[in-house]
């Protein structure tokens, strides 16, 4: 229940007295734990029920709250003065029309662009209103239908849509007017901006478009899971994989050699970032589009899932003159959010902060921040050598990938600079053995290094369809709990439900192991002892290791024993 705007929506009930600071304090710390909008969390704390949490939006914006259940049917004038496309991507039904004016519930009426965007597309003005968000979707399926059926209908001109006049010239790679007809082509247009936009509205983090001898499949990264939607007919796979270069200005004419590129979008009055990765393969370009959409991930360290005692532990490394902060673990563990949210929490006008990355991922307001590029030799080494003579407090590298790099970040730290960076390891000690295998000495990493997060992104069970159980003796064995240490804790997992598509999971959180720099630590690190040595003595010291923070969110009815085996 307006799900993307809950920051908004505390500054409602605090300027109008709503709730007072304990409640306002309890209900924050609970959108922190489970990640539910504060409208929700309200409701299921019985503060106020949904009928009144829409009155309040209603007086903010200023407007009159709207129960649609009184409404009764609505006519084919009312239905068609919104196109069915703009109603599911605003999320909004009309409730009344005249000749200069539509009047319209949101599912979001906190999403302040709905109305310019809206009257932008109709050519008319808009009034907004505010209902229950839940009776607005469901009067959306009844009059508009579904995505899935836009996106049949769209496949089924895709079907009739004739190739015969460019068919042959899109066989040869060197008819550049060839390609670009085909890309410009209105529904091949018309079908990539819907997958699009569709991928962005189910929140994945990645589309792929991917050919193969007989088909060409599209499939949307989800909480970390693949899905695959209904693909075009194969002979469609050049046309939309030149739109999608097209869009990010990439050479449409070369596919014997990868690219990289970047499309911007607007979505419902959200600028989107899309990164654009071309492979080519046995039977044409595989294309990969990474998501950044910042209105769903947050960039704010207190808002990440961190346990209290790690997130205290972070802020106070993070306001340190020098030394380094690592951020370890798998490709898509989170932890560049992790890093954007920590610098997001020191960036202040009293700091000078740096970042190299590669490529930059969100821009932040204050920062100084550069994109590797190494075709033009703009390489980590180099630019960290710049960012030197450029006075930092603080400096940020995307990723420490070679002995180069690492000597660098570690005379900066030595030289008063705070260093954040990531490598890619299993676990918080593996962290060091890595520099070491790099060749860096120990005795650098022991004086330079302050601290090692570890991460994973384990899925959440969806709350519509979750379920009690009592898991077998052979499940608790692998996790490695006993009946009698379970005693009667509760455990908890998704039936699978239309919310979720069926998978019993929605929505992701991080788990997380933070290794402290002590003096026993460093003396094992000079030492050059192993890694399950160095973990042993964190652990012996009070470090909560991977598996152990996904046991507390088992118990904690936030995720299942099969996902925490997975990651840990």
């Amino acid at each position: 229940m307006f799900d993307e705007y809950s920051p908004l929506f505390v500054q409602i009930l605090r300027e109008r007295k709503l709730l007072d600071s304990k409640q306002l304090s309890e209900v924050e710390e609970e959108h922190a734990r489970t990640g539910k909008s504060i409208a929700a969390i309200i409701i299921d704390f019985d503060y106020f029920d949904a009928e009144h949490v829409c009155g309040f939006v209603a007086d903010y914006l200023n407007t009159e709250f709207v129960d649609l259940k009184d409404m009764g049917e609505l006519s084919d004038e009312i239905i068609n003065s919104v196109p069915a496309s703009s109603a599911r991507m605003f999320e909004v039904v009309p409730i009344r029309v005249s000749s200069e004016s539509v009047a319209v519930v949101a599912k979001d009426p906190l999403n302040h662009n709905i109305v310019d965007e809206l009257s932008f597309v109709l050519g008319k003005t808009v009034e907004l209103f505010v209902a229950k968000p839940a009776q607005v979707e469901e009067i959306l399926k009844k009059y508009y239908g579904d995505s899935e059926e836009t996106l049949g209908d769209m496949l089924q001109v895709l079907n009739q849509f004739d190739m015969a006049k460019m068919g042959e010239a899109l066989s040869r790679t060197d008819d550049i007017h060839a390609l670009e007809e085909g890309a410009n082509a209105v529904p091949i247009v018309k079908f990539v901006n819907l997958v699009l936009k569709q991928a962005i509205l189910d929140k994945a983090s990645d589309v792929h478009f991917e050919p193969f001898e007989q088909e060409f499949k599209i499939r949307y990264r989800v909480d970390g899971a693949l899905y695959e939607m209904r693909g075009p007919p194969k002979h469609m796979s050049l046309p939309v994989t030149s739109r999608i270069k097209v869009m990010a200005n990439l050479d449409i004419a070369e596919r014997r050699i990868p690219q990289d590129g970047r499309i911007c979008l607007s979505v419902a009055g959200r600028q989107i970032d899309l990164r654009v990765s071309t492979l080519p393969t046995s039977w044409g370009e595989s294309v990969v589009l990474r998501i950044l959409d910042r209105s769903v991930v947050s960039l704010d360290l207190a808002q990440i899932g961190l346990p209290k005692h790690i997130f205290d532990e972070i802020c106070e490394i993070i306001q340190k003159p020098n030394g380094i902060f690592v951020v370890t673990g798998p490709t898509g563990s989170g932890k560049t959010t992790t890093l954007y949210s920590a610098l997001n929490r020191m960036n202040s006008i009293e700091e000078k902060i740096l970042t190299a990355e590669e490529p930059v991922e969100y821009d932040i307001e204050g920062v100084l921040q550069v994109a590797i590029n190494d075709t033009i030799g703009l390489t980590f080494p180099r630019i960290l050598r710049s960012f030197l003579r450029q006075d930092p407090d603080k400096i940020m590298i995307g990723e420490t990938r070679d002995l180069t790099t690492a000597q660098i970040a570690i005379q900066a730290s030595l030289t008063g600079h705070l260093v954040l960076t990531t490598l890619h390891t299993n676990d918080s000690a593996g962290a060091v053995t890595r520099l070491i295998d790099m060749g860096v000495e120990p005795f650098l990493i022991s004086s330079s290094m302050e601290a090692i997060l570890a991460q994973r992104l384990i899925r959440k069970i969806c709350p519509a369809c979750r379920t009690h159980y009592e898991p077998t003796e052979e499940i608790l064995r692998q996790i490695g709990l006993s009946p009698s240490e379970v005693g009667d804790k509760q455990f908890v997992y998704g039936r699978g439900c239309t919310a979720c598509n069926n998978t019993g999971y929605k929505g992701r959180k991080g788990i997380f192991e933070l290794l402290k720099m002590t003096n026993p630590i460093r003396e094992l690190i000079n030492g050059r002892a192993p890694a399950v040595v160095i973990r042993q003595k964190a652990m012996e010291q009070g470090m909560v290791t991977l598996r152990q923070d996904g046991l507390r969110n088992i118990f904690d009815g936030e995720t299942t024993i099969e996902e925490v085996l997975k990651y840990t």
